[in-house]
């Protein structure tokens, strides 16, 4: 394709071939698959990819790729991602492109995700030159803890590379929006689970031993509030607990008893403060009750602070893609988003690609949870474009060097 500006020939090409990227996603929601398991998915790009002369290699993990298009070795090497992953849920949708696994289900918009990615691939491939290289990496495994993104930052795929962006389905936003925010996004997202221990007894005689389900319900109430005391609370700190167990008749006290939480917080120096936090709070308020107490802690992803000037790339490209009108400001979310640790080796930005068509909004990890496939070739044109102008501004800048 030729074309004096490259972004108005990604605009052409995404319209050339919306029905085409429809086709795609709705085959990848058909066909869903959970992390570090999707192989047919994997297979299913490497074709599409491959057959328009691109050379996609396959993550060592066994799923996922990664893919370069462009190749001017002198220039810059941007990143684009898009996680590949569904989820453990049973689709409840009436329609022709449903999931045809049994209890799985792209509820998160990950089809999509992937969809704008390959269009981008495919938009991309079909200009004549490019200032660098864009290396999409359709990742695994978002859904689990770590994630499949500590994968691809071990794995190396980021070295040499100046920054990376991507995106994720808002159901919030009407198809046709694109929501920005500079700092922080999405929260860290922890699992914690803690087990205490006493001698049991009759809950007759409670002062021979250790009332354990009295001792859960300070660390239930009482660890949350001294926590939140203990860090800015700019921060966003969050503990909650999401399942309490304990006991079996009424008139026994137990000998063991569990709590299962997850810690959400905003702010990454707090993330790194937050186990030993934890810990020491949960271990003193249960021992002032005496009992003995297990701490299982689980660092899980941290958070998605996006970096100024990469959101500013992003605007731009935005600006060009749906007009001022269409750009909104993100909300801060505590939920947690694995494409966070790229920031451990390069700026990043995450934007919001709003999906809601009409009637009320479907929300996220639900099975009922389908799109407005407008929103399609927004993304390949938002994300193409943000691409395209960050090549333009790390040019000639070393990786490692690229002004934030």
């Amino acid at each position: 394709m030729t074309e004096d500006d490259p972004g108005r020939a990604v605009d052409g090409w995404s319209r050339a071939h919306h029905a085409e990227l429809v086709e795609v996603r709705r085959h990848l929601h058909a066909h869903p698959e959970l992390g570090f398991a999707e192989h047919e998915t994997t297979a299913y790009l490497e074709q599409r990819l491959t057959a328009a002369g691109l050379r996609p290699r396959r993550l060592k993990v066994g799923t996922g790729l990664v893919c370069d298009v462009g190749g001017d070795v002198d220039g810059p090497v941007v990143v684009l991602r898009a996680d590949i992953d569904a989820l453990p849920l049973t689709d409840l949708k009436d329609v022709p492109y449903a999931s045809t696994r049994d209890g799985l289900c792209h509820a998160c918009g990950h089809d999509v995700h992937t969809t704008v990615l390959l269009g981008v691939a495919l938009a991309l491939a079909s200009l004549d030159s490019l200032p660098g290289t864009v290396r999409c990496v359709f990742q695994p495994a978002e859904e689990q803890v770590p994630g499949g993104g500590l994968e691809v930052v071990d794995e190396g795929v980021l070295a040499g590379a100046t920054r990376a962006f991507a995106l994720h389905c808002d159901p919030s936003l009407q198809a046709g929006k694109v929501g920005l925010r500079t700092g922080s996004i999405t929260a860290a997202c922890d699992r914690v689970e803690v087990t205490l221990t006493g001698p049991g007894g009759h809950t007759a005689r409670p002062q021979l031993t250790v009332d354990l389900v009295h001792a859960l319900g300070l660390v239930v109430t009482e660890v949350p509030g001294l926590l939140s005391r203990l860090v800015d609370p700019r921060s966003s700190l969050s503990l909650v607990w999401g399942a309490v167990s304990a006991g079996v008749a009424a008139n026994t006290i137990p000998e063991t008893g569990q709590l299962r939480g997850t810690l959400r917080v905003l702010d990454r120096s707090v993330w790194n403060e937050a186990e030993d936090l934890v810990r020491r709070l949960v271990t003193e308020v249960a021992e002032t009750a005496g009992a003995s107490v297990s701490i299982e802690y689980v660092r899980g992803v941290p958070p998605v602070v996006n970096d100024p000037r990469s959101v500013a790339l992003l605007r731009s490209a935005a600006l060009e893609t749906v007009g001022s009108e269409g750009v909104a400001l993100s909300p801060q979310s505590m939920g947690g988003e694995d494409f966070g640790w790229f920031a451990e080796v390069l700026p990043i930005a995450l934007a919001r690609l709003g999906t809601h068509g009409s009637g009320d909004p479907l929300d996220l990890h639900r099975g009922t949870f389908d799109v407005d496939e407008r929103a399609i070739g927004v993304g390949v044109r938002l994300m193409a474009r943000t691409a395209l102008h960050a090549l333009a501004a790390d040019a000639a800048v070393p990786a490692g060097n690229v002004p934030r």
